[in-house]
């Protein structure tokens, strides 16, 4: 039984609960890799990151191309702190990312991957997923920005309607659209692609390209990270 009570009273090297570290008043959405070294605990033997560099300016939109396994979608788990760097460091506006609140940084990014996750709840209630008194009018707002609010409003209960477990009553395109939705409902200083689109048929891929592109230029002064194959999920990216 001790063994139990000391497993619940473990305190992980990243504490989520954590009320510690700073929080920048003023982000402009600068992020830097310098020298980053990072290996999987679970995997000690494999480098994945090597002295890993790359500047991103605010409101740069940069792409991350590369093969299977070569740390595309590391770079994300970093950024976001679910692993913390071997060696170098992460910066945001030039402060370590391990300075600051965990909270706060998290808060900062506003994350769209390849298989979104819906809850067996409403339309509405999926958009604004973990938000307080949000309005109606800005889950809307959100909606038509994300390309899905036509789609939504053809359905007999409209907002109000359930999607099922895991989103299944819905297409991988329309799943991926509230996604996207629920992000910018978040107004994110960072927005963190992860193969967005590499599931998708070419007509879905292109009605969500058309919202993560809406979602890139909605707010001139947003960074963008962005990892994908296709060419075409890329091309208006600032640097490859």
């Amino acid at each position: 039984a001790q063994s139990f009570f000391n497993l619940f009273d473990r305190i992980p090297t990243i504490d989520n609960g954590s009320d510690e570290g700073q929080e920048l008043d003023d982000f402009h959405g600068d992020i830097k890799f310098d020298d980053v070294k990072f290996i999987y605990p679970t995997r000690p033997p494999s480098v994945v990151l090597n002295k890993f560099q790359l500047n991103i300016m605010p409101s740069q939109r940069v792409a991350l191309v590369g093969g299977s396994g070569c740390g595309k979608s590391t770079t994300i788990q970093l950024l976001q702190r679910f692993y913390d760097v071997k060696e170098g460091q992460i910066l945001l506006d030039g402060v370590d990312i391990r300075q600051l609140n965990i909270h706060w940084v998290r808060s900062q990014f506003g994350l769209v991957s390849q298989e979104p996750i819906l809850f067996d709840l409403t339309i509405a209630e999926n958009i604004a997923y973990g938000l307080e008194d949000v309005s109606m009018t800005d889950i809307i707002d959100a909606a038509k920005k994300a390309n899905i609010h036509q789609f939504i409003e053809q359905l007999p209960d409209g907002y109000e309607t359930k999607v099922g477990i895991k989103g299944s009553f819905l297409s991988g395109g329309e799943k991926q659209r509230i996604a996207i939705a629920r992000v910018l409902i978040r107004r994110p200083k960072v927005l963190l692609l992860d193969e967005a689109t590499s599931a998708m048929d070419s007509q879905n891929e292109q009605i969500v390209q058309e919202a993560l592109e809406h979602a890139q230029i909605e707010d001139p002064s947003r960074t963008s990270l962005i990892i994908a194959h296709r060419l075409s999920t890329i091309r208006s990216c600032d640097s490859i």
